[in-house]
């Protein structure tokens, strides 16, 4: 027989964690190694324990678990992360499955399918709940945010802007010559895809790009 899969459970309630050690502890290829209640105790337990899989609560305080993931994943790439959480924002989805995490699941999955997926983490193959699916999809085909390509230095012209400096005020703000003020203007208007100065603000106080 082989050995079970070591899990390490990580939320900052206590409730849940016992909620879901009571759910792994019926399956025999299922083994509760540890549990955490910060990202940062997450990555001490994965030195001591070194478990397969670990279920990671998002929303914790200090670190939270998209941070905690990334972290995990960088410094030990064999341990395998499954997000378990109540939220199902966008940006949520997608900032720990960048992070690095194979499964995204909503804290009320039945036992049955989140030993399945522990089980399909531990062999490399992601798990999605519909709405991380969705949420994906939504993403990919969302259109990209206007300002998305400004570089850190156009931002700081661009904020300049807004407050109604003229080049040479930017100049002499920011320390450098009116032809590189021009050049970041130019490139602003053009990536923003705006005729002049006055639409680029308009556009950046209104999606808040700076």
């Amino acid at each position: 027989m082989s050995e079970p899969i070591k899990v390490l459970l990580v939320d900052d309630h206590a409730m849940v964690r016992r909620g879901l050690g009571a759910f792994l502890n019926i399956y025999p290829d299922l083994e509760l190694v540890g549990e955490a209640e910060s990202g940062a105790e997450a990555l001490e337990q994965c030195v001591h324990r070194n478990p397969d899989v670990v279920l990671m609560d998002l929303m914790m305080p200090e670190m939270d678990g998209a941070t905690a993931t990334a972290e995990l994943r960088r410094r030990f790439p064999h341990i395998q992360v499954i997000a378990l959480t109540s939220f199902r924002e966008d940006e949520l989805v997608q900032r720990v499955i960048q992070a690095g995490a194979i499964g995204y699941l909503l804290k009320n999955v039945s036992g049955a399918d989140l030993a399945q997926a522990i089980r399909a983490a531990h062999a490399g193959r992601p798990t999605l709940a519909p709405e991380a699916t969705q949420a994906l999809i939504q993403a990919a085909t969302r259109p990209a945010a206007p300002g998305h390509d400004l570089t850190a230095r156009e931002r700081d012209v661009l904020a300049l802007m807004i407050k109604g400096l003229n080049n040479t005020e930017i100049a002499g703000r920011l320390m450098i010559s009116q032809a590189t003020v021009k050049g970041h203007v130019s490139n602003i208007l053009a990536k923003l895809g705006v005729a002049g100065r006055t639409e680029a603000v308009a556009l950046a106080v209104e999606h808040k790009i700076v």
